[in-house]
């Protein structure tokens, strides 16, 4: 197979070739340095790059493929980490120029999971600062393959974007309102963000205690859910880690989609959805009732603005930052000060409103398996002539963190000027597998994810 290739298979077929021998580890890790060579340059999707180590690690990865050894599906795969997650001996800037010089010496528990899987970690992407979403990006902003002028999203842009373009198979990005699936969406590759709890966040630089997300990047649903799988499970090392058993995500994905029944929340979720937003979404509910799906109509908050975000910020990086304040870009400086300034009555209050949120979601799901939603209401846009969309990029986001419910973007369809659109799933508590089921069905039933970026071309 030409190497040129082999960088859009997915894990489950370069995982294959690896197995059989058809394909060294070593051969995967050098292409993905072609396109990384190729690409980066103009898509900025990296902060730190790991050329030397990841060629080491991919001939231990040969090695153990050819001991016969049992291995996981991620043995010789290459990865990356976003740049908030602790890599030992590595730089790790939380995408900030205040963090510029900090060196973990301890790996993160999901990035220690990555290697014991023998994962290949090919570099640290690039991030919006501090995982906040905004448009400051010190280390420059991270460009969508689609379209070089338009937004990759945010805040874990260059995860999405590396991993759209073919640079890795996979990244671990984190998702505080949106920050996976968003960026998700407009790259046009899989993004599921897990239920709070169900992957360790030890080691990764905090946004929102209670709202933080560690979870896959992927060109397919099955990839997801084998990414999954690695990272998933307790920590004691982490307070909010859950005991909830791990089960094979990957095990059994259907491709009919009889029994199950998925809301549709019309109110808030589909407005103001640009033409063709509105249409690929009309077409993705079309293409769920082939398959089997009973789509019903069911009512669901807008959940509002709080400040949790805010304080939360504030408590875990206020006292480490705030001698550094002319370091950081206006958005996470205001946050940062608006944390500060926030009344704890305030704070309150908002935690009081998310447990109507989550008493609200529970009984919505007592009569419907998952939710439908457009991830976005807009595709791709060019920041630097309309900023406006960063006011509504999240919108359909936000509710899946307050609540701490499982969610997932995946492809559903292109605008006339060949941008990615995205749907989203959401479902009940530590239930992934149901929408890994059900996204796994759409997207064996259509043709989105074989889309290559228009820098690929």
């Amino acid at each position: 197979m030409p190497r040129s290739e082999v960088q859009d298979l997915t894990i489950t077929e370069v995982g294959r070739l690896l197995r059989s021998r058809k394909l060294s580890s070593l051969e995967v890790t050098e292409a993905a340095w072609e396109r990384i060579d190729a690409h980066n340059p103009a898509v900025n999707a990296f902060i730190t790059l790991l050329r030397e180590q990841s060629l080491l690690d991919a001939r231990e990865a040969d090695r153990r493929l050819a001991s016969g050894e049992r291995v996981g599906p991620l043995l010789g795969i290459p990865v990356s980490v976003k740049d908030l997650l602790d890599t030992r001996g590595v730089l790790t800037t939380a995408g900030t120029k205040a963090f510029a010089t900090r060196v973990p010496t301890e790996d993160a528990t999901v990035v220690r999971r990555l290697k014991d899987a023998g994962a290949i970690l090919v570099g640290k992407a690039n991030m919006a600062e501090l995982a906040i979403g905004g448009p400051d990006h010190p280390y420059g902003p991270v460009a969508n393959p689609w379209d070089l002028k338009r937004s990759s999203g945010g805040s874990s842009s260059g995860s999405a974007a590396s991993t759209a373009s073919g640079m890795n198979y996979a990244s671990i990005g984190s998702d505080t309102g949106g920050s996976i699936r968003i960026p998700a969406s407009f790259c046009g590759v899989v993004g599921l963000k897990p239920t709070y709890g169900r992957v360790s966040r030890r080691g990764g630089v905090p946004l929102s205690w209670s709202s933080d997300h560690f979870g896959p990047l992927t060109r397919s649903v099955r990839d997801a859910a084998l990414v999954l799988q690695t990272i998933a499970g307790y920590d004691p090392a982490d307070p909010t880690s859950s005991k909830e058993p791990v089960p094979n995500f990957a095990r059994g994905l259907s491709r009919t989609l009889e029994g199950y029944v998925i809301g549709v929340p019309w109110d808030h979720y589909y407005d103001e959805l640009t033409t063709e937003v509105r249409a690929a979404m009309d077409e993705a509910h079309r293409t769920l009732r082939k398959l089997g799906a009973r789509l019903i109509d069911v009512k669901v908050s807008d959940p509002p603005r709080s400040g949790i975000m805010h304080v939360e910020m504030a408590a875990a990086l206020g006292k480490e930052l705030w001698p550094h304040l002319e370091l950081l870009g206006a958005a996470a400086r205001t946050r940062i000060i608006q944390g500060f300034a926030l009344p704890a009555q305030a704070y309150v209050k908002a935690k009081q409103v998310r447990t109507l949120l989550v008493r609200e979601m529970t009984a919505v799901f007592e009569n419907v398996d998952a939710l439908v939603t457009p991830a976005t209401p807009i595709p791709a846009y060019d920041w630097r002539k309309d900023p406006s969309g960063l006011n509504v990029m999240g919108r359909n986001t936000r509710m899946f963190n307050m609540t701490g419910q499982p969610a997932m973007s995946l492809p559903c369809g292109f605008t006339t000027d060949r941008m990615p659109i995205g749907l989203q799933l959401a479902g009940k508590p530590f239930q992934e597998k149901t929408i890994l089921n059900i996204g796994h069905a759409y997207e064996t039933a259509t043709e989105w994810r074989l889309r290559r970026p228009s820098i690929l071309s």
